[in-house]
């Protein structure tokens, strides 16, 4: 069992915003103990799923899912519940009743599945008074490589697997329209698919340092992802997503995660909506804005 301080919690149930993720960059650096090590550079957006939690008399976890087709996510595979139950078992506390508010497209590369363990964690740490943030991150890792910087968010450089988390200060506030196609892409396969295909040239420092600078144009000249080609390779919705946000000339056209959403970055929320306004095609479109954290 992990050791926390705990204080006096008396609430009962908690609510818990847990926000998505854009990659703005994406790099694939090699590949350890069989999986691939990657360096991006990515941000909170404000677009998040709803957590509430209720405490429990037992030790049970109880989970109901709401919105963007979760509702048949299978119990056992729900790595919410994995969150509750590593929770549970670390702290030895009691249960939870756990409702989700799904608002985050599934596997449109936002951090869905790891934005809903770490608002669990989160929350969970709320009800029951533990306050062990390393033994947090600990438990983090195990539901997901994202699952450890989606505990904070914000700006932030990620390594390794993506559970080695920089946190980066910046106050600079971008605008994106995000394109979400039905078709999902499988993060196995595109790796896989990336693997056969080869390359990829980003730059994640050259992004950084336009990022501390807050020199937005320098910034969306390096916005990359390596796993755009074998994404785009693996499904054209992915190809049309791009061309469709091409067409108004925003600052960049970028893909996050391993697909299938594709956001475009604009100068001002005017012209992102615009762009929304007139767009014509068959995707789900979301205006996506920076979300810091306090």
């Amino acid at each position: 069992m992990l050791e926390a301080l705990c204080y006096n919690a008396v609430m009962e149930s908690v609510r818990i915003k847990s926000y998505a993720k854009l990659n703005l960059t994406l790099s694939i650096t090699g590949v350890a103990d069989g999986y691939h090590t990657i360096d991006s550079l990515v941000t909170s957006v404000d677009l998040y799923d709803l957590i509430v939690l209720k405490k429990r008399t037992d030790k049970q976890v109880t989970i109901t899912m709401h919105g963007c087709g979760s509702e048949g996510i299978p119990y056992e595979s729900n790595n919410a519940v994995k969150a509750a139950q590593y929770f549970i078992e670390a702290y030895d506390t009691y249960g939870a009743d756990i409702t989700v508010y799904k608002n985050i497209p599934m596997g449109a590369g936002l951090g869905g599945s790891s934005a809903d363990s770490a608002g669990v964690l989160n929350g969970l740490e709320k009800l029951y008074g533990t306050r062990d943030l390393a033994g947090k991150k600990l438990l983090a890792d195990r539901t997901g490589s994202d699952t450890r910087y989606m505990l904070s968010g914000g700006y932030a450089r990620l390594t390794g697997r993506g559970n080695e988390v920089t946190p980066i200060e910046s106050d600079l506030k971008l605008n994106y329209l995000l394109l979400a196609p039905e078709t999902e892409v499988s993060s196995a396969q595109c790796y896989k698919t990336y693997d056969e295909m080869g390359g990829g040239d980003g730059d994640t420092q050259k992004a950084l340092s336009a990022l501390l600078n807050g020199d937005r144009e320098a910034l969306a000249k390096n916005l990359c992802n390596d796993l755009a080609p074998a994404a785009k390779q693996l499904t054209k919705e992915v190809v049309v997503a791009f061309d469709e946000l091409a067409s108004f000339a925003p600052l960049a056209v970028n893909m996050t995660g391993s697909g299938s959403g594709v956001y475009a970055l604009f100068d001002s929320p005017e012209l992102r909506a615009y762009a929304k306004s007139r767009y014509r095609g068959k995707f789900r479109t979301i205006e996506l804005k920076t979300y810091i954290p306090k």
